[in-house]
């Protein structure tokens, strides 16, 4: 019996790169395993292991596939979610209107929110969208619309601090239409248009001390049938990155116009009678006004007391630790923060300063429509008063 020997050759392990056993396989498909191994030089069992290896391969690709797939679809089905909530939580009334109202939404909000999300929310297509649009408005739609231009123009004129009463009369007032309440409330929210809210007030002055200190002479008495009859008076903190800008303000009571103000960095008694020394030269000096205030330390100084005397001016003060007896001037101080200061970011005392004068000047005392002057500004409404003077 015959025997083979070793050939003395220790056989030779070879890699082949992913490229060749790509090929291989390829081949070995078309003819065969063993004639592809026997062409190729290689044994059966490498090109079967390279099949499974590769048959494992391509079922993780093809899972790793299907979940990256399935990522896409989740992503994009919250992202969508979290728009139809958005929309719903702006425009909830909307869906109660009719379906003019809501074309008239998704027109208006079309960079913000895409025109399925909003078609799906609204319960209404895009060809009726999109025919709509090339359709000539109604003469009723096109009041609406105009309208709504109107309502756009004046809350962005106010700094989005009028809600829709003071828009109503303003539309009132300048253009003699009389809209429904009811109307302008709808065309804001139609439009996603929300005013400023308000936020607790918090008082501001210190009363803690053994200071003289004058009676109350209104005891919560805030009406005055003539200018120059009762002024109030109180001290604001205004933050700011440089530190704190403190404001007083002196305020006539028979229009709730700001007719005196000073600002500094420091609250001392000079910022109240700085205030009130305005208010005297602007009013041309008039005698005998009651001029109201906190029991703050500043008001009850020997500089503010000297010069309240020297103007034949009557001093009050309010009760010890009650807010409400100076509930005017804090009202005033309330809209100041919500309409101008809250939300905002204010790098320096100067811009805070700049701020604060532009209120109180161009838009509070001239334009500001106030409930107690039957929504006239303070300028307005002092201005009724001196009219018929006048003539």
């Amino acid at each position: 019996m015959s025997t083979t020997k070793p050939s003395g050759k220790k056989a030779t392990h070879i890699r082949h790169s992913q490229e060749y056993k790509v090929e291989a396989l390829k081949l070995a498909a078309d003819w065969g395993i063993a004639k592809a191994a026997k062409q190729l030089g290689l044994h059966e069992s490498q090109l079967y292991a390279w099949r499974k290896d590769s048959e494992h391969a391509k079922t993780v690709s093809e899972r790793e596939a299907t979940l990256a797939a399935e990522n896409v679809r989740l992503k994009r089905q919250l992202a969508q979610q979290a728009e139809e909530l958005s929309i719903l939580k702006n425009a909830g009334d909307v869906l109660r209107s009719a379906t003019q109202a809501r074309y008239d939404y998704m027109k208006h909000h079309r960079t913000e929110y895409s025109i399925d999300g909003m078609c799906a929310c609204f319960g209404v297509s895009r060809s009726g969208y999109y025919a709509w649009l090339r359709r000539k408005p109604s003469r009723r739609f096109a009041q609406h619309q105009h309208l709504g231009e109107r309502v756009k123009a004046l809350f962005d004129k106010h700094k989005s601090r009028y809600g829709a009463k003071r828009i109503q009369l303003q539309i009132q007032q300048n253009d003699q239409q009389h809209y429904n309440l009811k109307t302008i409330a709808a065309s804001l929210r139609r439009q996603g248009l929300v005013a400023k809210a308000a936020r607790k007030f918090k008082a501001t002055t210190y009363s803690k001390h053994n200071l003289p200190v004058f009676d109350n002479l209104l005891n919560q008495d805030f009406s005055a049938t003539a200018p120059n009859q009762k002024w109030v008076g109180d001290i604001a903190y205004l933050w700011t990155e440089q530190g704190w800008l403190y404001l007083a303000v002196i305020l006539d009571l028979y229009s709730r116009q700001v007719i005196g103000w000073s600002m500094s960095e420091r609250m001392t008694a000079n910022l109240v009678c700085d205030a009130l020394q305005m208010a005297i030269f602007k009013r041309k000096r008039p005698i005998g006004v009651i001029v109201h205030s906190d029991r703050g330390s500043q008001y009850c100084s020997h500089a503010y007391r000297q010069l309240l005397e020297k103007h034949q001016l009557v001093g009050s003060m309010s009760a010890k630790g009650n807010c409400y007896d100076n509930a005017c001037a804090e009202s005033f101080f309330h809209s100041l923060k919500v309409e101008t200061i809250h939300g905002e970011r204010f790098v320096t005392r100067e811009i805070m300063r700049q701020t604060v004068f532009e209120y109180i000047e161009t838009d509070y005392n001239q334009l500001r429509l106030h409930s107690a002057n039957h929504y006239r500004s303070p300028v307005d409404f002092e201005a009724d008063f001196y009219q018929p003077l006048a003539s």
